[in-house]
């Protein structure tokens, strides 16, 4: 009995273990231009759990990227755009709620920074979060001194470090965008998919003029 016990015990350490092991939660957006692989950022857990839970329930497959801009971002994950006809406008669906923010300043606009769309200011003074759509930073070159203006123009709510300088240094960027949308999670593989889809030719409202589709699945 007590052999059995301590079995029991050591089996839920080691599960317990296990599961602290995982590390961030892992997902891979299969596209008609290959695949991209992100992790979610725990310190944003509104935001994750509820991207796992829309993965779960496969509301982002058939989906488009509906909105391409390069040397800014792509953006999926409006519903309306599952099927749509060429030539649709595209942009305003959701799930019917949104998120509340977790803006976070140590995260900023790089390359590959996934973040949640949202409606402007001036109807969403709180900053609040589409349910389900997002966006994938492809970027430009940033400037440094551009990144001073920033910090000079917005006081206290958003200041640079040093890491995160030569972070926009060795890459490309978004930088207006910090610290006024929430960023919830990075790509780590799939660069010159973004590359390849960030550079499609669109129509005037920036929608691909060939569909590109999404499927997305946890990996972990």
């Amino acid at each position: 009995m007590i052999r059995s016990l301590i079995f029991l015990a050591l089996s839920s350490l080691l599960f317990v273990s296990c599961a602290q092991d995982k590390g961030p939660r892992q997902f891979v957006v299969e596209t008609n231009y290959g695949n991209m692989t992100f992790e979610l950022f725990d310190e944003t857990p509104g935001h994750r759990d509820n991207f796992v839970k829309l993965v779960d329930e496969d509301f982002y497959d058939g989906l488009l990227f509906h909105r391409v801009m390069s040397n800014f971002m792509i953006q999926g994950g409006d519903p309306a755009s599952r099927d749509a006809a060429p030539g649709v406008g595209l942009g305003s669906g959701g799930p019917g709620y949104t998120i509340p923010a977790e803006i976070l300043p140590q995260f900023i606009h790089t390359k590959g920074a996934l973040a949640a769309a949202r409606r402007p200011d001036s109807v969403n003074p709180e900053k609040e979060s589409s349910g389900s759509q997002f966006y994938v930073v492809h970027g430009a070159p940033v400037n440094p001194r551009m990144l001073d203006m920033f910090n000079q123009s917005r006081g206290d709510k958003f200041t640079y470090t040093a890491e995160q300088k030569s972070e926009y240094a060795s890459t490309t960027g978004t930088p207006n965008l910090d610290g006024d949308y929430t960023i919830f999670g990075r790509m780590i593989s799939g660069f010159e998919v973004l590359d390849d889809i960030a550079v499609s030719e669109t129509n005037r409202a920036n929608r691909p003029m060939e569909d590109v589709t999404m499927k997305v699945k946890m990996l972990n």
